[in-house]
């Protein structure tokens, strides 16, 4: 017996719910060298180096493990998103923004294959539905923490521009996360967040 096909057949032995962490992880990294259209449970088992029954054992197909993947990845960068959303005393300063943006685009260099996925990728037709699901939540709680601050800051008719306050915040976001994965990108996420955020600081208080 080969040494491929041995590390195949004791492959099996470790059960899909110790399997299946590896699978996604090993999907991971498939979609963001090649794009989501390239997960399939022929390349997951190559990938992993085991056969595909192996991976049928985890997931009944390959849009089960792609939905199961992208709720995986969509569910740490929702919480680091979240926590990185600028907040503070109602009437905050530009540091409040500015730190804000730091802690995310932190979090985008500490898991950048996660954001990739969901900023980058193409989404499959079989998985379309849950791009963007995130976006919306974020949105959510960014309108519940700037309605305060543009009510202390006196902005005029506040109740109309916060909604395009908040697509304004949301577009500035995913630029900033763009710009930080951009291949060849020099900034440090210090220095991008420190500058986005002063440019929305800004703009929002000029609104």
């Amino acid at each position: 017996m080969s040494e491929g096909t041995g590390s195949r057949a004791r492959a099996r032995h470790l059960g899909p719910e110790r399997r299946r962490p590896q699978i996604l992880d090993a999907a991971l990294v498939i979609a963001v060298e090649k794009g989501v259209a390239a997960v399939t449970i022929g390349a997951v088992a190559d990938r992993v180096g085991v056969t595909r029954p192996v991976v049928y054992a985890c997931f009944a197909d390959r849009v089960e493990l792609l939905r199961e993947l992208l709720r995986r990845e969509e569910e740490y960068l929702l919480g680091d998103a979240l926590a990185a959303l600028p907040r503070g005393r109602a009437d905050a300063d530009e540091s409040v923004f500015t730190h804000g943006f730091q802690a995310l685009l932190e979090t985008v260099a500490k898991r950048p294959d996660s954001w990739r996925i969901v900023f980058d990728a193409d989404p499959d037709p079989a998985v379309a539905d849950l791009f963007g699901r995130g976006r919306g939540v974020v949105a959510e709680h960014f309108t519940l923490l700037l309605r305060p601050t543009l009510e202390r800051w006196g902005t005029s008719d506040a109740e109309r521009k916060l909604p395009v306050l908040v697509e304004h915040f949301m577009s500035a976001s995913e630029g900033a996360v763009r710009s930080l994965l951009r291949e060849g990108a020099t900034w440090t996420p210090a220095e991008l967040g420190a500058f986005v955020g002063a440019a929305v600081y800004r703009a929002f208080r000029d609104a």
